[in-house]
C-alpha cells in the first residue's frame, strides 16, 4: 500500500509549494463567507408600517392616529372608510372620538419601510411581512437545505470526476446562479435559486477542504484544516458587513458578492488536481507528473521513481471492500458513539447558525454587529488550534459548551438599558460555540476507525447541516421575545457541553484502522466488542468530508 507522506518526504513540510497551495485553496474559501451569512443583509426586515394612501379623504389629525401603537402598527390599521367618514363630519380623535373602539383591517394598500437602515432587500421588494413573514426564515432554510443535498452529493461527486474539477464546476455554480439570483423576479424564483446556490456552495467548500489536506503534508493538514479553512471563511463572513454597510440595494449587494468568485477562474491553471485521487484511480504517471513539478517548485530533486507499481496494485486491492452507513449501527459502541455525534453536530450547529443569523436583531448598528461576531471567529479558531494541541478533546469541547452556552443563559439577566453587555455576551457566547465548532470534526474523525471514518464524519456533517434549516426558525420566534432564542440555544449548548463528556477520549492515541480497534477506546458510554477487520485505500476516508466549519 502506497504511503503518499513518506514517498513525498523529499518536497519537505513547507516550501514554495505548500505555501502556495495553503493559500491559493484558503483563498477560493474567502467568498463562501459572503454567500454562507448574505441572507442576514438580502432577506433583513426593516421598520414598516401600513401604507395611507394619498387619496384618502383624512385630515391630517386623523391620518396621524390612523396606524395603532405598538406592535399592530405594522401589520394593522383602523379602518380607513371609517377615519374618512369622521373626518368628513369635523369630528376630532381623541376629543370627539375614541381611536381605540374604531375596527382595525388589514395593511391593504401595502406597508412604508424604514430606509435609515436598507434602500431594499427582498422583504421590502416582495412585503414578505405580517401573514408573509413565515417566508423569511424559508428562505434561509432553503439556502441550508441546498447545503444539505451538496453534502450528500459533493463527497461522491469528487470520487468519480476529481477534486479540482468538482472544485471549479462547483464555484461555477455558485457564481453563475447568484448572479442570476440578481434578476429574480420573484421570493419563488430567488429561493429556489437561492438553494441551488447552497449546493454550489458547499460543494466547493468540501472541494477545496479535502484538495487541500491530499496535497498538503502531515504539519501542514491540522494548519490548514483550522487556520486555513475556517480563518479565511471568517475573513469572507467579516467583508460582508462591510459591502452591506455602502450597497443598501439587495440587488447591487448580491452583485458585488457575486464578483469576487470571477477571481478564482485564474486558480484552475495553478491548482493540481489531488495525486492521491489519482493515485487510486491508477493514474499514477500523473500523479508523478505533479510531485515532479512540486520538487520544482520547491527547488528540490526528486528520485526517479516515485511511486511504485506494485504499491499501486496493492492500494488498488485494498479498495474492494466498501463500507455502508449500517456498519454505523452494526455494533454497540460504535452505535452509541454515532448516536451522540448526530446530536453534538446537530445542537452545535443551530448554537452556531443561531447566534450569526440573530445578528440583526441585536441592539445596535447591525452591521457593526455582524462585523464583530465575524472577527470574533478568528481568536476563537486559533483558540480551538491551541485546545487541540494541548488539551483533552472532552474537556476542550466541554469547556467551549459551556462557555456558549452559560453566556447565552445569562443574557436574559441583563437590564435592557445594558444594550452594550448583552452584545458584549452575545460575542463570548459566539466565541465558545465557534471554538466547539472548529473542534468537532477532527474530534469526530478521531472517535471512528478508518475504514468507516468517512462515513461517520458524513453523517455528523448531514445532522450539522439539518441543524442550520433549523436555526433561522429560532431566530424567528425572536420576534414574540427577544430573549428566547437565547434561552433555547443556550439551554441546548449547556446540555449539549454535558454529553461531550460521555465521549471516548483520543488525545495521545493513535488513530484506530479497524472496527475492532475503535473498540479499545474507552469511555464513560462504550464496552467492548469484537468485530471483523478490513481496509481500505486511505485516501477513500477523505473523499466525503463534509467539514466541520460553516459552509
Amino acid at each position: 500500500m502506497i504511503d503518499y507522506d513518506e514517498a513525498t518526504s523529499f518536497l519537505g513540510e513547507w516550501g514554495r509549494y505548500q505555501f502556495l497551495i495553503f493559500f491559493l485553496l484558503s483563498a477560493s474559501i474567502i467568498p463562501n463567507g459572503f454567500n454562507g451569512m448574505s441572507v442576514m443583509f438580502l432577506a433583513a426586515t426593516p421598520k414598516h408600517r401600513c401604507h395611507i394612501p394619498a387619496g384618502a379623504n383624512l385630515s391630517e389629525a386623523w391620518r396621524n392616529v390612523s396606524i395603532p401603537p405598538g406592535q399592530d402598527s405594522q401589520c394593522r390599521r383602523y379602518r380607513l372608510e371609517t377615519l374618512s367618514n369622521y373626518s368628513a363630519l369635523g369630528l376630532l380623535p381623541g376629543r370627539d372620538v375614541d381611536v381605540t373602539g374604531i375596527e382595525q383591517e388589514p395593511c391593504l394598500d401595502g406597508w412604508d419601510y424604514s430606509k435609515s437602515l436598507y434602500l431594499s432587500t427582498i422583504v421590502t421588494e416582495w412585503d414578505i411581512v405580517c401573514e408573509n413573514d413565515w417566508k423569511g426564515p424559508l428562505t434561509t432554510s432553503l439556502f441550508f437545505v441546498g447545503v444539505l443535498l451538496g453534502s450528500f452529493v459533493s463527497g461522491q461527486l469528487s470520487d468519480g470526476f476529481g477534486r479540482k474539477k468538482i472544485l471549479f464546476v462547483t464555484m461555477a455554480i455558485q457564481t453563475g446562479f447568484s448572479i442570476v439570483q440578481v434578476f429574480s423576479t420573484s421570493w419563488e424564483m430567488f429561493s429556489i435559486l437561492f438553494l441551488i446556490v447552497g449546493m454550489g456552495q458547499i460543494s466547493n467548500y468540501v472541494a477545496a477542504f479535502i484538495l487541500g489536506n491530499e496535497i498538503l503534508g502531515k504539519s501542514a493538514r491540522i494548519l490548514y484544516s483550522t487556520m486555513g479553512t475556517c480563518i479565511f471563511f471568517a475573513i469572507g463572513y467579516m467583508m460582508l458587513p462591510l459591502f452591506a454597510y455602502f450597497i443598501r440595494d439587495w440587488r447591487t449587494l448580491l452583485l458585488a458578492l457575486t464578483i469576487p468568485g470571477l477571481f478564482c477562474i485564474p486558480l484552475w491553471w495553478i491548482i493540481p488536481e489531488s495525486p492521491q485521487w489519482l493515485i487510486c484511480k491508477g493514474r499514477i504517471e500523473e500523479a508523478e507528473d505533479i510531485i515532479r513539478k512540486a520538487a520544482k517548485i520547491n527547488r528540490v530533486p526528486a528520485p526517479a521513481v516515485i511511486f511504485k507499481t506494485s504499491e499501486l496494485e496493492d492500494s488498488t486491492e485494498r479498495q474492494r471492500k466498501r463500507y455502508t452507513l449500517l456498519d454505523l449501527v452494526k455494533t454497540f459502541n460504535i452505535r452509541i458513539i454515532t448516536a451522540m455525534t448526530i446530536l453534538l453536530w446537530l445542537i452545535t450547529s443551530i448554537g452556531y447558525f443561531g447566534i450569526s443569523l440573530n445578528t440583526p436583531n441585536l441592539h445596535g448598528d447591525p452591521y457593526l454587529n455582524c462585523f464583530l461576531l465575524a472577527a470574533i471567529e478568528v481568536p476563537s479558531n486559533i483558540f480551538a488550534w491551541l485546545l487541540l494541541k494541548y488539551i483533552p478533546r472532552r474537556y476542550s469541547m466541554c469547556g467551549s459548551l459551556l462557555l456558549g452556552g452559560v453566556v447565552l443563559l445569562l443574557i436574559q439577566l441583563v437590564p435592557l438599558d445594558l444594550q452594550i453587555l448583552s452584545t458584549v455576551l452575545v460575542m463570548v457566547g459566539k466565541f465558545g460555540v465557534t471554538a466547539a465548532f472548529s473542534m468537532v470534526y477532527v474530534y469526530t474523525a478521531e472517535l471512528y476507525p478508518t475504514v468507516i471514518r468517512n462515513t461517520g464524519v458524513g453523517i455528523g456533517s448531514v445532522s450539522s447541516r439539518i441543524g442550520s434549516v433549523l436555526s433561522p426558525y429560532f431566530v424567528y420566534l425572536g420576534a414574540y421575545n427577544r430573549l428566547l432564542p437565547y434561552i433555547l440555544m443556550g439551554s441546548l449548548t449547556v446540555a449539549n457541553g454535558i454529553l461531550v463528556l460521555f465521549f471516548p477520549e483520543t488525545l495521545g492515541k493513535p488513530l484506530p484502522e479497524t472496527v475492532e480497534q475503535a473498540q479499545k477506546i474507552k469511555g464513560l458510554c462504550c464496552r467492548r466488542k469484537i468485530h471483523r477487520d478490513a481496509s481500505v485505500c486511505p485516501v477513500e476516508m477523505k473523499s466525503n468530508i463534509l467539514m466541520s466549519t460553516k459552509l
